[in-house]
Protein backbone atom coordinates (compact mmCIF):
# COMPACT_ATOMS: atom_id res chain seq x y z
CA UNK A 1 0.00 0.00 0.00
CA UNK A 2 0.87 3.44 -0.36
CA UNK A 3 2.59 5.67 2.07
CA UNK A 4 -0.73 7.73 2.58
CA UNK A 5 -4.38 6.04 1.38
CA UNK A 6 -6.17 8.87 -0.54
CA UNK A 7 -9.88 9.25 0.42
CA UNK A 8 -9.61 6.75 3.64
CA UNK A 9 -9.22 7.50 7.46
CA UNK A 10 -7.18 4.81 8.69
CA UNK A 11 -4.03 3.94 7.05
CA UNK A 12 -4.12 0.28 7.78
CA UNK A 13 -5.32 -2.68 8.81
CA UNK A 14 -5.21 -3.66 11.93
CA UNK A 15 -5.05 -7.21 13.37
CA UNK A 16 -8.87 -8.41 14.85
CA UNK A 17 -8.29 -9.03 18.44
CA UNK A 18 -10.16 -12.27 18.71
CA UNK A 19 -8.31 -14.17 15.88
CA UNK A 20 -5.25 -16.49 16.72
CA UNK A 21 -4.37 -16.12 13.24
CA UNK A 22 -2.91 -13.02 11.13
CA UNK A 23 -3.50 -12.83 7.03
CA UNK A 24 -0.24 -10.73 5.95
CA UNK A 25 0.90 -9.92 2.29
CA UNK A 26 4.54 -11.21 1.63
CA UNK A 27 6.80 -8.77 -0.55
CA UNK A 28 7.08 -11.12 -2.39
CA UNK A 29 3.71 -11.28 -3.67
CA UNK A 30 3.67 -7.61 -3.67
CA UNK A 31 7.12 -7.93 -5.87
CA UNK A 32 5.22 -10.14 -7.97
CA UNK A 33 2.03 -7.95 -8.57
CA UNK A 34 4.15 -5.01 -9.33
CA UNK A 35 6.02 -6.87 -11.86
CA UNK A 36 3.08 -7.83 -13.89
CA UNK A 37 1.59 -4.98 -13.63
CA UNK A 38 -1.26 -5.46 -11.00
CA UNK A 39 -3.05 -4.04 -8.33
CA UNK A 40 -2.79 -5.33 -4.91
CA UNK A 41 -5.75 -3.59 -3.15
CA UNK A 42 -8.01 -2.24 -5.26
CA UNK A 43 -9.02 -0.02 -2.36
CA UNK A 44 -12.78 -0.07 -3.10
CA UNK A 45 -15.80 -0.94 -0.80
CA UNK A 46 -17.66 -4.09 -0.32
CA UNK A 47 -21.22 -4.28 0.45
CA UNK A 48 -22.76 -7.39 2.49
CA UNK A 49 -26.29 -8.19 3.85
CA UNK A 50 -26.60 -9.53 7.46
CA UNK A 51 -29.69 -11.00 9.02
CA UNK A 52 -30.26 -9.69 12.73
CA UNK A 53 -32.87 -10.75 14.24
CA UNK A 54 -33.07 -7.75 15.96
CA UNK A 55 -32.41 -3.56 15.63
CA UNK A 56 -33.17 -2.04 17.69
CA UNK A 57 -30.20 -1.32 20.86
CA UNK A 58 -30.59 -0.92 24.59
CA UNK A 59 -27.37 1.74 25.58
CA UNK A 60 -26.21 0.72 28.68
CA UNK A 61 -23.58 3.30 28.76
CA UNK A 62 -24.58 5.76 31.52
CA UNK A 63 -23.01 8.96 29.48
CA UNK A 64 -24.10 8.73 26.13
CA UNK A 65 -27.01 10.30 26.72
CA UNK A 66 -29.77 7.75 24.81
CA UNK A 67 -31.58 4.81 25.87
CA UNK A 68 -32.30 3.16 22.54
CA UNK A 69 -30.28 2.98 19.22
CA UNK A 70 -30.66 1.82 15.64
CA UNK A 71 -27.75 1.22 13.19
CA UNK A 72 -28.81 0.08 9.94
CA UNK A 73 -24.95 0.10 8.92
CA UNK A 74 -22.47 -1.82 10.69
CA UNK A 75 -18.57 -0.11 9.22
CA UNK A 76 -18.61 3.49 8.07
CA UNK A 77 -17.58 4.38 4.95
CA UNK A 78 -17.09 7.33 6.00
CA UNK A 79 -14.04 6.78 7.62
CA UNK A 80 -13.19 9.39 10.16
CA UNK A 81 -10.01 8.14 11.71
CA UNK A 82 -10.91 8.90 15.50
CA UNK A 83 -14.39 6.83 15.23
CA UNK A 84 -14.72 4.85 18.77
CA UNK A 85 -16.94 2.33 16.84
CA UNK A 86 -14.20 0.87 14.83
CA UNK A 87 -13.35 -1.44 17.84
CA UNK A 88 -17.48 -3.39 16.96
CA UNK A 89 -16.71 -4.16 14.22
CA UNK A 90 -14.11 -6.92 15.29
CA UNK A 91 -17.15 -8.54 16.90
CA UNK A 92 -18.32 -9.44 13.40
CA UNK A 93 -14.67 -10.60 11.93
CA UNK A 94 -13.17 -7.40 10.52
CA UNK A 95 -10.10 -5.02 11.99
CA UNK A 96 -10.52 -1.91 12.78
CA UNK A 97 -8.60 0.00 10.61
CA UNK A 98 -9.04 0.00 6.56
CA UNK A 99 -11.49 -3.21 7.53
CA UNK A 100 -13.81 -0.36 9.21
CA UNK A 101 -14.41 1.60 6.12
CA UNK A 102 -14.42 -0.57 3.55
CA UNK A 103 -16.62 -3.97 4.71
CA UNK A 104 -20.12 -2.56 5.18
CA UNK A 105 -22.82 -4.53 7.13
CA UNK A 106 -26.06 -4.27 5.70
CA UNK A 107 -29.65 -4.65 7.22
CA UNK A 108 -31.95 -4.95 4.44
CA UNK A 109 -34.68 -6.49 6.90
CA UNK A 110 -34.52 -3.27 9.48
CA UNK A 111 -37.35 -1.35 8.73
CA UNK A 112 -39.34 -5.14 9.73
CA UNK A 113 -37.33 -5.83 12.69
CA UNK A 114 -38.15 -2.20 13.70
CA UNK A 115 -41.98 -2.01 13.34
CA UNK A 116 -42.15 -6.06 15.14
CA UNK A 117 -39.91 -3.96 17.75
CA UNK A 118 -42.34 -1.04 18.11
CA UNK A 119 -45.16 -2.77 18.37
CA UNK A 120 -44.65 -5.18 20.62
CA UNK A 121 -46.73 -5.18 23.90
CA UNK A 122 -44.36 -3.86 26.01
CA UNK A 123 -42.63 -1.57 23.96
CA UNK A 124 -43.60 2.48 25.68
CA UNK A 125 -41.89 4.31 22.57
CA UNK A 126 -39.01 5.54 24.56
CA UNK A 127 -36.81 7.51 22.07
CA UNK A 128 -35.05 5.35 19.67
CA UNK A 129 -31.80 7.53 17.98
CA UNK A 130 -31.11 6.53 14.52
CA UNK A 131 -26.41 6.04 14.49
CA UNK A 132 -25.44 6.24 17.65
CA UNK A 133 -22.86 3.19 16.37
CA UNK A 134 -22.00 4.01 12.68
CA UNK A 135 -23.24 6.72 10.26
CA UNK A 136 -27.26 6.20 9.02
CA UNK A 137 -26.84 8.36 6.11
CA UNK A 138 -23.58 7.42 4.98
CA UNK A 139 -23.04 6.85 1.48
CA UNK A 140 -24.86 3.64 0.43
CA UNK A 141 -27.77 5.00 1.83
CA UNK A 142 -28.27 7.19 -1.21
CA UNK A 143 -28.80 4.21 -3.26
CA UNK A 144 -30.58 1.04 -0.73
CA UNK A 145 -32.78 3.63 1.22
CA UNK A 146 -32.78 1.87 4.36
CA UNK A 147 -32.75 4.84 6.78
CA UNK A 148 -35.37 5.99 4.93
CA UNK A 149 -37.47 2.63 5.24
CA UNK A 150 -36.99 3.22 8.91
CA UNK A 151 -38.23 6.91 9.06
CA UNK A 152 -41.68 5.93 7.56
CA UNK A 153 -42.38 3.13 10.04
CA UNK A 154 -40.84 6.22 13.11
CA UNK A 155 -43.79 8.03 11.15
CA UNK A 156 -46.63 5.45 10.79
CA UNK A 157 -46.42 5.23 14.19
CA UNK A 158 -45.81 9.29 15.34
CA UNK A 159 -42.39 7.06 17.16
CA UNK A 160 -40.04 9.92 19.11
CA UNK A 161 -36.74 9.92 17.12
CA UNK A 162 -33.42 10.86 16.98
CA UNK A 163 -30.90 11.12 14.08
CA UNK A 164 -27.21 11.81 14.52
CA UNK A 165 -25.34 11.67 11.08
CA UNK A 166 -22.40 14.41 9.46
CA UNK A 167 -24.34 13.74 6.21
CA UNK A 168 -26.42 16.38 4.51
CA UNK A 169 -28.28 13.59 2.31
CA UNK A 170 -30.48 13.95 5.43
CA UNK A 171 -32.26 16.42 3.59
CA UNK A 172 -33.36 14.14 1.41
CA UNK A 173 -35.75 13.06 3.96
CA UNK A 174 -37.17 16.39 4.45
CA UNK A 175 -40.81 15.09 3.89
CA UNK A 176 -40.83 12.96 6.48
CA UNK A 177 -38.78 14.96 9.13
CA UNK A 178 -41.29 17.89 8.49
CA UNK A 179 -44.19 15.86 9.73
CA UNK A 180 -42.51 14.50 12.64
CA UNK A 181 -41.40 18.02 13.53
CA UNK A 182 -44.78 18.80 13.60
CA UNK A 183 -45.85 15.79 16.28
CA UNK A 184 -42.54 17.20 18.17
CA UNK A 185 -41.24 13.53 17.88
CA UNK A 186 -37.63 14.54 16.24
CA UNK A 187 -34.46 15.75 17.16
CA UNK A 188 -31.40 15.60 14.88
CA UNK A 189 -27.77 16.02 15.93
CA UNK A 190 -25.25 16.97 12.93
CA UNK A 191 -21.86 16.62 13.50
CA UNK A 192 -19.50 19.51 12.64
CA UNK A 193 -15.77 18.69 13.92
CA UNK A 194 -14.37 21.78 11.86
CA UNK A 195 -15.01 24.53 9.46
CA UNK A 196 -12.11 23.98 7.43
CA UNK A 197 -12.42 21.96 4.67
CA UNK A 198 -8.93 20.91 4.64
CA UNK A 199 -9.48 19.42 8.03
CA UNK A 200 -12.56 17.66 7.05
CA UNK A 201 -10.82 16.07 4.46
CA UNK A 202 -7.84 14.56 6.81
CA UNK A 203 -9.76 13.84 9.42
CA UNK A 204 -13.16 12.47 7.78
CA UNK A 205 -12.44 11.85 3.96
CA UNK A 206 -15.85 10.41 2.79
CA UNK A 207 -18.26 12.47 5.01
CA UNK A 208 -20.11 15.65 3.44
CA UNK A 209 -18.09 18.69 3.20
CA UNK A 210 -18.48 21.32 5.55
CA UNK A 211 -20.50 23.63 3.36
CA UNK A 212 -23.10 20.81 3.24
CA UNK A 213 -22.86 20.36 6.58
CA UNK A 214 -23.79 23.70 6.88
CA UNK A 215 -26.62 24.10 4.59
CA UNK A 216 -28.20 20.73 6.64
CA UNK A 217 -28.53 22.77 9.66
CA UNK A 218 -29.76 25.83 8.26
CA UNK A 219 -32.40 24.08 6.57
CA UNK A 220 -33.67 22.23 9.10
CA UNK A 221 -33.63 24.61 11.46
CA UNK A 222 -35.90 26.88 8.86
CA UNK A 223 -38.67 23.84 9.08
CA UNK A 224 -38.95 23.72 12.83
CA UNK A 225 -36.82 20.64 13.07
CA UNK A 226 -35.20 21.06 16.39
CA UNK A 227 -30.98 20.54 14.92
CA UNK A 228 -28.49 20.08 17.98
CA UNK A 229 -24.52 20.68 16.36
CA UNK A 230 -22.25 17.81 17.65
CA UNK A 231 -18.64 19.10 17.93
CA UNK A 232 -17.30 15.88 18.62
CA UNK A 233 -14.79 15.22 19.02
CA UNK A 234 -12.14 17.93 19.68
CA UNK A 235 -9.07 17.71 19.42
CA UNK A 236 -6.54 19.71 20.86
CA UNK A 237 -4.04 21.43 18.56
CA UNK A 238 -6.29 20.36 15.87
CA UNK A 239 -9.64 21.75 15.89
CA UNK A 240 -9.76 23.05 19.50
CA UNK A 241 -9.43 26.78 18.12
CA UNK A 242 -12.20 26.84 16.44
CA UNK A 243 -14.86 26.43 19.26
CA UNK A 244 -15.58 30.23 18.95
CA UNK A 245 -16.26 30.27 15.60
CA UNK A 246 -17.87 27.09 14.93
CA UNK A 247 -20.66 28.35 17.46
CA UNK A 248 -21.10 31.57 16.11
CA UNK A 249 -21.93 30.01 12.90
CA UNK A 250 -24.25 27.49 13.75
CA UNK A 251 -25.94 29.57 16.18
CA UNK A 252 -26.85 32.09 12.66
CA UNK A 253 -27.98 28.75 10.85
CA UNK A 254 -30.51 28.29 13.61
CA UNK A 255 -28.89 25.58 15.65
CA UNK A 256 -30.66 25.34 19.15
CA UNK A 257 -28.28 23.95 20.85
CA UNK A 258 -24.25 22.36 20.96
CA UNK A 259 -22.33 20.00 22.47
CA UNK A 260 -18.80 19.01 22.57
CA UNK A 261 -16.88 15.45 23.16
CA UNK A 262 -12.94 15.34 24.05
CA UNK A 263 -11.23 12.63 21.59
CA UNK A 264 -10.97 9.60 23.41
CA UNK A 265 -9.26 6.31 21.49
CA UNK A 266 -10.15 3.58 23.00
CA UNK A 267 -8.79 -0.12 21.76
CA UNK A 268 -7.35 -0.61 18.43
CA UNK A 269 -8.10 3.49 17.94
CA UNK A 270 -5.18 4.62 19.49
CA UNK A 271 -2.57 2.49 17.20
CA UNK A 272 -4.67 3.99 14.28
CA UNK A 273 -5.05 7.56 15.39
CA UNK A 274 -1.45 7.75 16.12
CA UNK A 275 -0.05 6.05 12.49
CA UNK A 276 -2.48 8.28 10.51
CA UNK A 277 -1.19 11.99 12.23
CA UNK A 278 2.14 10.72 11.71
CA UNK A 279 1.90 9.85 8.11
CA UNK A 280 -0.65 12.80 7.49
CA UNK A 281 0.57 15.80 9.65
CA UNK A 282 3.85 14.87 10.85
CA UNK A 283 4.60 18.94 12.31
CA UNK A 284 2.20 18.44 14.73
CA UNK A 285 1.62 14.75 15.20
CA UNK A 286 3.78 15.09 18.41
CA UNK A 287 2.11 17.66 20.02
CA UNK A 288 -0.94 16.51 19.38
CA UNK A 289 -0.86 13.09 20.80
CA UNK A 290 0.87 14.40 23.85
CA UNK A 291 -2.17 17.07 24.41
CA UNK A 292 -4.61 14.14 23.76
CA UNK A 293 -3.29 11.97 26.56
CA UNK A 294 -3.02 15.28 29.13
CA UNK A 295 -6.42 15.29 29.05
CA UNK A 296 -7.13 11.50 30.02
CA UNK A 297 -4.44 10.98 33.04
CA UNK A 298 -1.64 10.32 30.46
CA UNK A 299 -3.24 8.19 28.49
CA UNK A 300 -4.51 7.90 24.81
CA UNK A 301 -7.41 5.62 25.83
CA UNK A 302 -9.57 6.73 28.51
CA UNK A 303 -12.39 4.34 29.95
CA UNK A 304 -13.53 6.44 32.88
CA UNK A 305 -17.00 6.81 32.94
CA UNK A 306 -18.21 10.62 31.91
CA UNK A 307 -14.64 11.96 32.11
CA UNK A 308 -13.90 9.72 28.59
CA UNK A 309 -16.55 12.54 27.40
CA UNK A 310 -14.86 15.63 28.39
CA UNK A 311 -11.28 14.70 29.87
CA UNK A 312 -9.87 15.93 33.09
CA UNK A 313 -6.78 18.42 33.14
CA UNK A 314 -5.94 22.16 32.47
CA UNK A 315 -6.40 21.29 28.30
CA UNK A 316 -9.69 19.75 29.02
CA UNK A 317 -10.94 22.64 31.22
CA UNK A 318 -9.97 25.09 28.64
CA UNK A 319 -12.25 23.62 26.05
CA UNK A 320 -15.02 23.60 28.55
CA UNK A 321 -14.82 26.80 29.64
CA UNK A 322 -14.39 28.28 25.99
CA UNK A 323 -17.37 25.77 25.06
CA UNK A 324 -19.64 27.39 27.96
CA UNK A 325 -18.85 31.14 26.96
CA UNK A 326 -19.64 30.23 23.50
CA UNK A 327 -23.09 28.82 24.16
CA UNK A 328 -23.54 32.19 26.92
CA UNK A 329 -22.93 34.50 23.94
CA UNK A 330 -24.66 32.68 20.69
CA UNK A 331 -27.12 30.46 22.22
CA UNK A 332 -28.59 32.24 24.91
CA UNK A 333 -32.20 31.34 25.80
CA UNK A 334 -32.05 28.27 23.34
CA UNK A 335 -32.92 24.78 24.06
CA UNK A 336 -33.63 21.82 22.71
CA UNK A 337 -36.83 20.33 23.44
CA UNK A 338 -38.45 17.23 25.38
CA UNK A 339 -39.50 14.78 22.84
CA UNK A 340 -43.77 14.03 23.01
CA UNK A 341 -44.69 9.85 23.06
CA UNK A 342 -48.30 10.65 23.56
CA UNK A 343 -49.16 10.49 19.62
CA UNK A 344 -47.28 6.80 19.62
CA UNK A 345 -48.94 5.37 22.71
CA UNK A 346 -52.48 6.75 21.94
CA UNK A 347 -51.70 5.19 18.15
CA UNK A 348 -51.17 2.22 20.03
CA UNK A 349 -53.70 2.02 22.68
CA UNK A 350 -56.30 4.09 21.77
CA UNK A 351 -57.88 3.45 24.99
CA UNK A 352 -55.79 5.96 26.28
CA UNK A 353 -57.48 8.43 25.19
CA UNK A 354 -59.84 7.93 27.47
CA UNK A 355 -58.16 8.71 30.79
Amino acid sequence: MPQQIKGRGAQKKVHNRFFKLEHEVLDEFLNFCETEGELVDLNKTKYIDVFPKSFVNEVKSPDVGMEFSANPYQGCEHGCVYCYARNSHEYWGYGAGIDFERNILVKKNAANLLEKKITSKNWQGKTIVFSGNTDCYQPIERTLKITRQCLEVMLKWKHPTGIITKNSLILRDLDILKELAALNAIIVNISITSLSEDTRRLLEPRTATIKNRLKAVEILSANNIPVNVMMAPIIPSLNSHEVLPLVKKVSELGARSVIHTIVRLNGQVASLFEDWAKKTMPDRADRMLHQIAQCHGGSLNDSRWSLRMKGDGVISKQIADTMKLARAKYLKDRKMPTLDRSHYLQLKNPQTKLF
